[in-house]
């Protein structure tokens, strides 16, 4: 059994910007003005309303660690046998993609358990608990001896994920949302089901700036130990991850209210993304240029363009990392960075934030 060499990503039309370790202008609410007289109960209620519309902006960079629920199939291999003979034992048993559950009714945690159990085969079959989408399958295959006591069953697999990404919104009951897109296996291109997660402090070390058909990622450092969690990620979806954050937001620095917008609010023109540069959570000026309400992919509403000359200097516009950074305009939250256009770094997508507070809330 073994682990995947990472491989280089493909450089297909657009990239995620969830940085891979295997790898801004905060805007004040407006208070509620009328020239009428309303009510005690009507203010109230309008107070409800506006306290409901508002969540706490985002912009700050987290370290991700997630363990899949099940041991993640890769790949099978061809291997040479102890006899001399080629053999592919797992070909046609286990699709990339599968999830491994359980080794002979043995439950497994991950893959170092996994490989302790093949360890100790002795060559008869192995029935292996199989998760293929929503279905559960029992697969049988036949371990190959490629030296004396030695067994391998073919499988390359992996059982967890690392990363960098940008917070988008906290909410009043400490939750959080981030990156704007779910976190995909490099070498499936599947959404990873995982068993659990934690957010982390990190370090950004440095920036590598971008430029045609090579988009620039921030690179950074991450202490996976419980002085340096922030919370635990519950969900990784298509809309981002999810989760609660710890007690202590100290990290957070300065906490800015903002009002979200409804799909209908955005126009194309004008906006602001805020992002972490040099040292900074800061508000840099883009460009939205195209609006999708009725977009079939869920974090690709809209097309932004970064416009702003220091952000441009300093990063070539969208890196990765910055998956998850919000965008901001007319003083509200509309969405967020999801993806950036591989072949001009300037451009990239982004989803509405309609879309995020809907799965965090479901």
């Amino acid at each position: 059994m073994k682990e995947r060499r990472k491989r280089n990503m493909s450089r297909t039309g657009l990239l995620f910007l969830f940085c891979l370790l295997m790898l801004c202008g905060c805007t004040h609410i407006t208070e509620f003005m009328e020239n009428t007289e309303v009510s005690g109960r009507e203010v109230e209620s309008l107070a409800a309303e506006k306290e409901e519309d508002t969540v706490l902006l985002g912009g700050m960079p987290v370290g991700i660690y997630m363990e899949t629920d099940g041991v993640l199939v890769l790949d099978t291999e061809k291997m040479t046998g102890m006899d001399g003979k080629e053999y592919i034992p797992a070909q046609g048993v286990v699709s990339s993609g599968d999830y491994i559950t359980e080794v002979n009714h043995q439950k497994i945690e991950g893959k170092k358990q996994l490989m302790d159990l093949v360890e100790h085969l002795d060559g008869e079959k192995v029935l292996l608990t199989v998760r293929r989408e929503n279905t559960i399958l029992e697969k049988k295959l036949t371990p190959v001896q490629i030296s004396k006591g030695n067994y391998r069953l073919g499988i390359w697999v992996r059982d967890n994920v690392q990363g960098l990404g940008t917070i988008t919104f906290l909410t009043k009951n400490n939750r959080f949302a981030a990156l704007g897109h779910g976190i995909h296996d490099v070498d499936t291109s599947t959404l990873l089901t995982i068993k659990r997660g934690t957010l982390y402090r990190t370090s950004i070390q440095k920036v590598q700036k971008g430029s045609k058909g090579n988009p620039g990622t921030m690179e950074g450092i991450i202490v996976y130990n419980r002085f340096h969690q922030l919370g635990v990620i519950e969900k990784n979806t298509d809309e981002g991850i999810y989760g609660e954050l710890n007690s202590d937001r100290s990290w957070i620095g300065e906490e800015v209210p903002i009002q979200v917008a409804k799909k209908e609010e955005i126009k194309t023109g004008e906006a602001r993304i805020r992002c972490y540069i040099d040292g900074e959570v800061k508000e840099y000026t883009i460009c939205i240029t195209q609006i999708d309400k009725e977009s079939d992919q869920v974090n690709k509403g809209m097309v932004i363009q970064v416009t702003d000359t220091e952000l441009l200097e300093k990063t070539g516009g969208i890196i990765q990392g910055m998956s998850g950074s919000p965008i901001i305009q007319n003083g509200k939250l509309i969405g967020a960075v999801t993806h950036v256009f591989v072949q001009d770094s300037t451009k990239g997508y982004g989803i509405f934030i309609e879309n995020m507070l809907k799965e965090e809330e479901s």
